[in-house]
């Protein structure tokens, strides 16, 4: 299983402006959560990463719903892996319970946008959307028999509710590369 880490954009990054539809049709914009914290996530339906991980995703759906705004993107090329098609994705938001949008980025854009590398990949602004924190959910990977907990993101997220300052010193997430279209991949 190749591992691909995050790219670690500058804290500070504005947050890149999107528009894409959920599972349900509906478009979702960034415009919509002006003035509230935004966590991007870049995720999946087939990544084993993600997969190991999906519960404790939806976990944080839960525990922040009414706290701060959370989408998840999928932006990978569905022509190679059906299996993370938008109707694949419906599915998946429900088997794990999702309680936040999940964006389909056909066009690749937002993620290019993003530098995403990963799946996944985690992006968290505060409320002037500028980026506080990008890096690991935890340190746990597939078959490494440490517990998934959200311990880094969790960190991150309640520093910036509390007005708290958020270490520097983060770590990349780690996961499958985002699975780019023919000649789309940045770079």
């Amino acid at each position: 299983m190749a591992v691909t880490p995050s790219n670690m954009l500058p804290l500070g990054t504005p947050a890149p402006a999107f528009a894409l539809p959920d599972i349900t049709g509906d478009t979702v914009s960034s415009e919509t959560y002006t003035g509230y914290p935004l966590l991007v996530m870049f995720i999946c339906n087939h990544c084993p990463f993600v997969i190991h991980v999906a519960a404790e995703l939806a976990q944080i759906g839960m525990d922040y719903r009414d706290k701060i705004a959370i989408v998840a993107i999928n932006s990978n090329d569905v022509t190679t892996h059906p299996a993370d098609s938008p109707d694949k994705m419906k599915e998946e938001a429900a088997h794990r319970g999702y309680q936040f949008p999940y964006l389909y980025d056909e066009s690749q854009q937002v993620a290019k946008a993003y530098h995403a590398a990963c799946t996944p990949d985690f992006f968290l602004f505060d409320a002037q959307h500028k980026l506080v924190y990008r890096g690991q959910l935890d340190d746990s990977r597939p078959n490494s028999d440490i517990p998934v907990t959200g311990k880094d993101l969790r960190e991150a997220i309640n520093a910036l509710l509390a007005g708290k300052p958020i270490a520097d010193k983060q770590r990349p997430s780690a996961g499958c590369n985002i699975k780019w279209k023919a000649g789309n991949a940045p770079g």
